[in-house]
């Protein structure tokens, strides 16, 4: 894809550094024509007391991408990082430990509808500018019998994977996007990065970034 599509990554965000081992939101990357290194986060992904699943889902992007920014000692370019987590009655739904754990999220899942949320953090490194978003997507589930949901655990699909599932994959076969965007769903919304990018103030001429 050429710069001058209106996917293609600022210059000011370049070099950029995705804050995410994830295969699923390299591959979106690449799919926008966004070229990108990776750099994953280490941080603690455990939400915080009385804290509310959209909210930890934001923080924690930001917290990832905070992470990489301070370790990086560039003047330029850029940092993006996500976080995605199934909701369900109000309670969030990461990734699960073990197979035993996926089981308990997918019986919860079966038959009915839940939220995807993901969120999005960037960085230009060049202004210290932080910004954040949020998008949503509906999925429903069909009813999973213990058959079916044996053979989807079988397929370790599951491991790494907030719901303990995969849309664009095996699951896709139970799992159906009712509302907003997929890619919100499989973790990285693009839109939702491509606004981002478009805030970004630009830069003052000397501006003391040590201010």
């Amino acid at each position: 894809m050429t710069q001058d599509s209106p996917f293609a990554c600022p210059k000011r965000l370049v070099p950029l550094v995705l804050a995410s081992a994830s295969p699923r939101r390299r591959d979106l990357l690449a799919a926008a024509g966004w070229e990108h290194e990776v750099c994953p986060a280490d941080v603690d992904e455990s939400p915080r007391i009385g804290e509310a699943p959209l909210a930890c889902c934001e923080r924690l992007a930001r917290d990832k991408a905070l992470a990489v920014g301070n370790t990086l000692g560039r003047s330029r370019g850029g940092v993006l990082a996500g976080d995605t987590i199934v909701e369900v009655d109000g309670e969030m739904l990461g990734k699960p430990v073990d197979r035993q754990g996926a089981k308990v999220m997918l019986r919860q899942l079966s038959g009915r509808a839940h939220r995807v949320v993901s969120s999005v953090a960037l960085i230009e490194v060049e202004t210290e500018q932080l910004l954040s978003g949020i998008a949503i997507s509906e999925v429903r589930f069909d009813e999973l019998d213990e058959t079916q949901l044996a053979a989807y655990l079988d397929t370790n699909e599951w491991r790494g994977k907030a719901g303990a599932y995969a849309i664009q994959g095996e699951a896709g076969a139970f799992a159906h996007l009712v509302s907003g965007e997929m890619d919100t769903v499989i973790g990285l919304p693009m839109k939702l990065v491509k606004t981002l990018a478009g805030s970004l103030e630009e830069p003052r001429l000397g501006k003391d970034l040590e201010s």
